[in-house]
Order: structure tokens, then C-alpha cells, then sequence
């Protein structure tokens, strides 16, 4: 049974539960029957504060519960952390390999992108601290900084370079355009865009239009994270996004929407108007796999 708390715009944490896989390259019994055999790592002599056996048990924990992949608390990794979803749900085998080459050699490709990170991010792999569970978690520091190390979006501007406490800042920030051209790069998906980081998009009804996407396909939203993390969910200081959630589920009863979707390592509830709905949401992103038909 789901329980929540009633308020202007309820929300609550879901348990985790099983995921049911949809279309995939890899299956997650092919990650977990290739992970399992690895019973030990030798230490990295490319990333001196990563422990081995913290970073492959951090790996194994990843594959066996897609849905704990955590950006960490007070980071803007978010938009990684989405990205992650989209890719333990594609191609978790992949995903697997290529940390494990990463942290082997320094370098990895996935797909048609060469990762080489900058020796300042190696170093700062398995140090973070202070950002909740990711902080015994060294294969996500790792992948994360590689991501934001790599891609590169106008926020970028005036800080390419990483340096210490950088995932709290703008180094870190993913723009609406540079998610978008990330999935495009690593993932087997084609993606359908709407909206923006300023403009909202124009699909005419929002509930219609996502409940209908949820059918065939991924919806990750771009919103205005202040309703989720904020208890005062009335008003909207900052009248911009920030943040990426993966849609779920979406019901409407009695003028009411209801939605279920994954942020930070879980699964919440949260219900609101259609008007506020359409207040916070900035961007929708419409994945299916290559040669599946969207409407």
C-alpha cells in the first residue's frame, strides 16, 4: 500500500520495488551473470583514491538495484543521474563494461564517445563527501565526474576546468540542450524534445500528451526542482529549471494528477494541479528505442 501525506502538492517516497525491463541492447541478467564472476580488483594506478573493493561492490549494488543510483545530496549531477536511468535500463552490460575499463585503464569508449578524464578528476574520484550515500559510493563519483568532466553546455562558460567542491557549482550543471545531445551520444534511443530552459513546451495538454508517451516509451521531465525538495510548495521563487525526473507513472482523478517517477535513488509520489503541472514543467523527453513508432 502507497502512503502519503496530504498537503498543497503531496509527495511522498516510494519503496523500491522490481522494474520491469523494457526494450533493451543488454539484459540486467547479463550484467549481473557478467559482474558476479569478478570477485576482486587489483587497485588502479589510475585513480589513487578509488578502493577497489568498494568500487566493485558499488558496481555490483548498481546493476542488482538500477533504481539506487544516487547524484548525490547537494551536487548538480542530476541530469547524469537521468542519464544514468535511461542507460541501466538500455544497456546495463555496457554500462558495466565500460566503468570496468575506466578503472582498469584510465580511459573507456562507450558507444562513438572516447572518455579521457582530465588527472584532476581522477584524483578527485572517492573523495567527495558530505553528499549522502554517494560517499562510499566511488564507481558513481566516478562515472558522474566523468560525464560532466566530458560534456560540456553553455553553463560551462566560465568554468571548464574542474576543481574541488566543483559538483556543487555550475561545472556540474546540465542544461536542457546538453542532456538531450548526451542521450543522443551514448544511448540506443531515439528522442522526441519539447520545450526548453526558459520556454516552456507547446504539446497542448500536458497530462494527455505524457500519458500517451508512457505507452510506448521513456519520459524523462525537465522541471523547476523547488517542488520537490522545497516544503512550501505554493509559491516558485526561482521561475527556472534545474532539475530531470524519469516519469513513471500519471493518473487524474477528480481534477487531480498523480505522479509516480524516479529522483535521486528512489521512487516518489506526488500530486498537484494540471496548472501547476504546467507551471514546473520546462522540458519533456520522449525516449524510444531505435525502430519503435511513437505517435
Amino acid at each position: 500500500m502507497i502512503a502519503f501525506i496530504y498537503c498543497n502538492h503531496a509527495k511522498a517516497i516510494i519503496k523500491n520495488e522490481p522494474e520491469i525491463d523494457t526494450v533493451y541492447t543488454s539484459t540486467r541478467q547479463e550484467a549481473i551473470t557478467f559482474i558476479d564472476k569478478i570477485q576482486s580488483l587489483e587497485p588502479s594506478p589510475f585513480w589513487p583514491n578509488v578502493k577497489p573493493a568498494l568500487f566493485l561492490q558499488n558496481l555490483k549494488t548498481t546493476i542488482y538495484q538500477p533504481l539506487s543510483i544516487y547524484p548525490g545530496r547537494g551536487t548538480n549531477f542530476c541530469g547524469y543521474g537521468a542519464l544514468s536511468y535511461l542507460l541501466l535500463q538500455d544497456d546495463p552490460l555496457g554500462y558495466t563494461k565500460f566503468l570496468l575499463q575506466l578503472y582498469k585503464d584510465g580511459k573507456a569508449t562507450f558507444g562513438k564517445v572516447v572518455f579521457t578524464p582530465s588527472a584532476s578528476i581522477m584524483k578527485a574520484a572517492g573523495t567527495l563527501k558530505y553528499k549522502g550515500i554517494l560517499d562510499i559510493r566511488p564507481a558513481e563519483q566516478m562515472w558522474f565526474l566523468v560525464l560532466a568532466d566530458h560534456f560540456k553546455g553553455y553553463l560551462n562558460i566560465f568554468n571548464r576546468k574542474y576543481d574541488p567542491g566543483d559538483e556543487d557549482r555550475f561545472w556540474a550543471s546540465v542544461n536542457y540542450a546538453k542532456f538531450n545531445r548526451m542521450v543522443k551520444n551514448l544511448l540506443h534511443y531515439k528522442i522526441i524534445a519539447r520545450g526548453a530552459d526558459l520556454i516552456r513546451p507547446k504539446v497542448g495538454d500536458l497530462y494527455e500528451n505524457m500519458s500517451e508517451k508512457l505507452k510506448t516509451g521513456i519520459v524523462v521531465l525537465y522541471i523547476n526542482n523547488r517542488i520537490v525538495h522545497k516544503k512550501n510548495h505554493v509559491a516558485i521563487k526561482l521561475g527556472i529549471p534545474t532539475h530531470f525526473i524519469i516519469l513513471q507513472q500519471i493518473t487524474k482523478v477528480d481534477g487531480l494528477i498523480t505522479l509516480v517517477y524516479w529522483d535521486y535513488g528512489s521512487r516518489t509520489l506526488m500530486q498537484l494541479s494540471p496548472s501547476f503541472l504546467k507551471k514546473i514543467v520546462f522540458g519533456i523527453t520522449y525516449c524510444t528505442k531505435q525502430g519503435i513508432n511513437e505517435k
